[in-house]
């Protein structure tokens, strides 16, 4: 067990060294071009600089596939985002397209056959373009090109392009302290490494104890230095280890006669590594006092697969409808805990209430994929293709995930949920009477058996290429061994004393406005106000609900203000923004999520110290 441990420790290393070093390479390139990593990126042609700077030799196409005809800006996250997507061409992969043309592996190229190539095909280049390639007298001698020698050059420029980017970046002091929506000085506790938009990625290095404080305190102070920044708050609350504490949700004996409502759902992660989910009407025929609660929802995982969603903090606002759905207005949300439930119990009126599920990002987040081979799904028993029992036994969790209803059928309604996710697409009533007629099903609804049919039929339809099968699982959040690391399922409860509560899905979105909001409201109600010294009209709310913490921050000026936040005394923290030192804009007459966070390790006491500072 130790000697798993040592080795699961120095992965963790790994990785964060090999993550820290990346965002160096990247905020040193943006930096090489841009003020600051706060500016944001205006044209194509900056776009292909810091793309040259970063060492990568993007093409139209490339360059064309980030910058459409809507896009007007790009910051420092999306620029991240892609150079994770667009990867440095290595000597081997060059070597390779060479020897495509290069048929008698002569170790070079006729002029006359390059030019030919190089403005007749893929992305056709000028005359110009080409005679400047061959004028190069480093890998060109009689009439050819030396390809050894190109690709020696070409990586050579390649890595010198970082270098460069690199030093010219720790030569500037001024530049180092730019750590703006980019990579902090690494430390080596709690918050650490920068990711895209909403995709947190975490360094889970946490070696160090704290100080035995018992208990939560908190302690608002000034901080003992703020050089660039105009005014500052710090916030600190330091929580025990046994300050999970179980909040008593409902009493099982006095509600045993109460009508209940339960529907299941799932948050997914997108490419880019932002949440989606399931949102839900519920509708009160009568005033009622009711109990709501979401948790992760424990479907099977094969043998030997661990449930990593079952970690995931999970959330629920509760919105009241009013004359028209832009106009929803908060009721409440789930802040009891207990152990992995979070609930709220309270009384509500007649009348129609949105719920929307919420996660903090802070453990649903993507990961470096570490699997070397790939899941077998389909196989030929005497000559007829049938799924691998592994397949199967994905099929029947993701068959129990979309049964939002849980009667073990899956209705047109539930199915276009599973269809929207995994191709965008809906099946009309039309389409699902075919279904009907080659395929098993009860009550109009599609069965387990079903279900798993019409996947082996879409296998037969690709003869036996599991290509269109992978897209649906890896959508689903399953990796290449069929685990599913990518994904939360979740199931919400409904409780009403006097009346029979009636829950349904409506949508399957990322979070909107509606529920940013209300997130930045409840905070705000909740939450510990304090007013930066010298700005009255920045506040910074801190609340903590459970086991997570989130700060928001309000802007009650004419102007935009940027507040730069610093989290590098936090100690076995997690934050959504996956950043130890990062800055925010906030908009006049507005207020926003600074960051959400939880601990790490949640046997070992932790500790948020978190600075607020206006730039």
């Amino acid at each position: 067990q130790k000697a798993t441990s040592s080795e699961s420790s120095q992965e963790k290393k790994s990785q964060h060294t090999e993550e820290a070093i990346f965002y160096m390479n990247c905020r040193a390139a943006y930096l090489t071009v841009l003020k600051s990593s706060l500016e944001n990126i205006k044209s194509k042609e900056q776009l292909s600089l810091v793309l040259q700077q970063a060492g990568r030799n993007p093409s139209r196409e490339t360059v064309n596939k980030y910058w459409t005809s809507q896009t007007t800006t790009l910051n420092f996250d999306d620029f991240c985002t892609i150079l994770k997507k667009e990867k440095p061409a290595i000597k081997t992969e060059l070597h390779e397209a060479f020897g495509k043309i290069d048929t008698d592996k002569a170790g070079y190229i006729l002029h006359d056959e390059l030019y030919k190539i190089l403005t007749t095909r893929g992305e056709k280049m000028t005359e110009d373009e080409v005679s400047a390639i061959i004028r190069q007298a480093d890998f060109n001698c009689s009439g050819k090109l030396d390809y050894n020698k190109f690709c020696d050059l070409y990586v050579t420029t390649s890595e010198q392009c970082c270098k460069a980017a690199r030093e010219k970046l720790e030569v500037d002091s001024r530049w180092r302290q730019q750590q703006f929506g980019s990579q902090a000085e690494t430390s080596p506790e709690g918050i650490t490494l920068p990711v895209s938009k909403p995709s947190p990625r975490i360094s889970r290095k946490t070696d160090h104890k704290l100080a035995p404080t018992k208990g939560e305190s908190r302690t608002p102070s000034r901080p003992s230095s703020a050089p660039s920044c105009k005014a500052s708050i710090s916030t600190t609350l330091s929580m025990g280890a046994s300050s999970n504490r179980n909040t008593k949700l409902m009493e099982p004996d006095t509600m045993k006669e109460w009508q209940c409502a339960q529907s299941k759902g799932c948050f997914y992660l997108e490419e880019d590594g932002e949440i989606i989910s399931h949102k839900y009407k519920l509708h009160l025929p009568q005033r009622s006092t009711v109990c709501i609660t979401i948790k992760p929802f424990n479907v099977r995982q094969g043998e030997g697969k661990s449930c990593h969603w079952l970690s995931v903090d999970t959330a629920l606002y509760i919105l009241k409808e009013n004359e028209t759905q832009e106009n929803l207005q908060l009721v409440s949300f789930t802040e009891k805990q207990n152990k992995e439930v979070f609930g709220w119990k309270g009384e509500l009126g007649s009348g129609v209430y949105w719920l929307l599920p919420f996660t903090t990002g802070c453990r649903l987040k993507k990961v470096k994929p570490q699997i070397t081979g790939e899941a077998k799904l389909v196989y030929r028993d005497d000559g007829e293709l049938a799924l691998t029992k592994e397949f199967r036994a994905a099929l029947l969790d993701i068959f129990e995930t979309i049964d939002l209803d849980g009667n073990g059928l899956l209705s047109l309604e539930e199915y276009n949920f599973f269809e929207l996710r995994t191709s965008g697409e809906k099946c009309d009533e039309e389409a699902w009477a075919v279904c009907k007629e080659n395929f098993d099903m009860k009550r109009n609804e599609l069965t387990r058996q079903g279900f798993m049919d019409l996947n082996l039929m879409e296998a037969n339809d690709r003869g036996g290429d599991p290509h269109d099968l992978w897209v649906t699982l890896l959508s689903l959040g399953y990796n290449k061994a069929l685990e599913m690391t990518e994904a939360c399922p979740f199931i919400i409860d409904i409780y009403a004393e006097k009346c029979k509560p009636r829950i349904k899905a409506i949508y399957l979105e990322a979070g909107s406005w509606q529920l940013n909001r209300a997130i930045c409201r409840s905070v705000l109600n909740k939450g510990e106000a304090q007013v930066m010294d010298g700005c009255e009209n920045v506040i910074v709310y801190t609340h903590k609900a459970g086991r997570r913490i989130t700060s928001v921050i309000e802007n009650k000026s004419e102007n935009k203000v940027i507040i730069h936040v610093n989290n590098k005394q936090s100690k076995n923290c997690l934050s959504n923004r996956g950043l130890t030192v990062f800055a925010v804009e906030v908009a006049p007459k507005s207020m926003m999520v600074s960051q959400h966070v939880m601990p790490l390790n949640e046997q070992e006491e932790w500790l948020y110290n978190c600075v607020h500072s206006l730039l």
